[in-house]
């Protein structure tokens, strides 16, 4: 919080009445646990004071949305969760600790990381596939999965947003869609939580648009280090510019708006590491579905992007040897879930048209695994974007940054210079607080 000052103003702010009220107001208009109202910073002509939050600011909200999500999961699956006992928000809990779960604790042995990870790695170490993991025990453990994600894909909802029981057994999308990006961009990225998507979405279309302008939002309020250099800035300027018209233009979806398929259930957190089993590799347990919502089918239509178990973006050799290493395994993985998905349909329990192999085998064909997955990770959006997106003809008919500022509007190109040399300068001389809302606007005002 930023407040412009006298010389005598500093004194009174250092008030213990005086900065209790403030800290109150800014935990009203933020939310979540506040735990700590740092001393005013005087500068030359403003007072700024720093509030330590210790979370992201949607601890309730994400309580609620889990709550819900896996009672629904444990009514209209099988997949096995763990069993809700009780919850509460932040008053409600014992010795102050918050918002809460109590939950029936699901033996097991081991996460589905454990399982399949490379031998020798140490604790600190990401995990990675095992390279010489026996293909049978990777052909079981994918099935596991491909069962879930099977399940996960069967009902469609008119909305995007999080679920909610309105009624005894009836279940409708009832709130936005709250995602881990958003989670992250808050908690990490220094978003400003008011410019978050704060409503559920009735087209695909509405929905990516939004994403594509939370990504310019990003860019503006992101630390400052973040940015390394004025080509830097211009490439990621250039990048949201180019995606958000890849969006305004229809490439993205490839559906028509008249004909888009169902919103389907997608949970942003669901890897291996959620996944708990028995000593016989069985899923016994799938964990930590706060970040579950009806989504575009294009996120269900992705091929998983764990399969690796590390991200393209992470990968130690890069997004070119990610995609060498991925392929063999997504071919095994997508034999497989054909598998299941006859399976499930001999037993009635999956119809012909609920099929995803197909689906995914498109998606990682015609390039749109790599949108998605550009649009849900902030952190991995630029690597992703002009490796995978730019370079596709699909999407652009020309690659790289040259040919992509052709495509910008008057006005776009001629604000890129002016955000750049602020952006420098912010770098240079502010800290990661001094981006206030104001000023976050007034850009985004400029791109959109």
């Amino acid at each position: 919080m930023k407040h412009h000052m006298s010389y005598d103003y500093l004194a009174s702010l250092f008030q213990q009445g005086v900065l209790r009220e403030i800290g109150l107001f800014m935990k009203k208009h933020r939310g979540g646990v506040a735990i700590e109202l740092c001393n005013p910073v005087a500068g030359a002509f403003n007072a700024c004071l720093q509030m330590i939050f210790g979370d992201g600011g949607f601890s309730e909200e994400k309580i609620r949305k889990e709550v819900a999500i896996i009672r629904y999961i444990a009514d209209k699956t099988s997949i096995p969760v763990p069993f809700v006992l009780h919850y509460g928000m932040e008053d409600e809990g014992p010795a102050g600790i918050g918002p809460f779960i109590l939950m029936d604790y699901i033996t097991h042995a081991h996460n589905l990381t454990a399982e399949l990870n490379t031998p020798g790695l140490k604790r600190e170490d990401r995990p990675i596939l095992n390279p010489d993991i026996p293909q049978e025990k990777l052909r079981f453990a994918y099935s596991q999965i491909a069962g879930v994600l099977l399940q996960l894909s069967r009902p469609s909802f008119i909305q995007i947003g999080s679920l909610e029981e309105v009624e005894d057994g009836i279940w409708c999308v009832t709130g936005r869609p709250l995602t881990f990006n958003m989670n992250e961009l808050v908690s990490v990225g220094n978003f400003p939580p008011s410019k978050l998507p704060a409503t559920t979405f009735t087209t695909s279309t509405s929905y990516f648009s939004a994403l594509a302008d939370m990504h310019l939002v990003h860019l503006s309020t992101q630390r400052n280090d973040a940015i390394t250099s004025t080509e830097d800035c211009q490439h990621t300027y250039v990048a949201r510019h180019l995606f958000r018209r890849l969006i305004s233009e229809g490439k993205f979806p490839s559906a028509p708006e008249q004909k888009q398929k169902p919103f389907k259930l997608f949970c942003d957190d669901l890897r291996p590491s959620n996944v708990l089993v028995d000593d016989d590799c069985r899923v016994v347990g799938v964990i930590d579905w706060e970040f579950t919502y009806a989504t575009p089918a294009e996120y269900s239509y992705s091929p998983p992007w764990w399969l690796l178990i590390e991200s393209p973006e992470k990968w130690p050799r890069g997004i070119a040897d990610w995609v060498k290493t991925y392929e063999p395994r997504l071919k095994l993985f997508l034999e497989v879930l054909e598998e299941r998905e006859d399976t499930m349909i001999r037993d009635e329990g999956l119809t012909e048209d609920q099929r995803l192999s197909a689906q995914m085998r498109e998606s990682w064909e015609n390039g749109d695994f790599w949108v998605s997955h550009a649009i849900r990770n902030s952190w991995a959006f630029d690597a992703i974007f002009w490796e995978k997106v730019n370079t596709n003809p699909r999407f652009f008919d020309k690659p790289g940054y040259e040919e992509g500022l052709k495509l910008l509007s008057l006005e776009e190109r001629n604000g890129m210079g002016d955000f750049v040399r602020r952006k420098l300068e912010k770098s240079e001389t502010r800290t990661l607080d001094d981006w206030d809302e104001e000023e976050v606007e007034s850009n985004r005002e400029g791109w959109i």
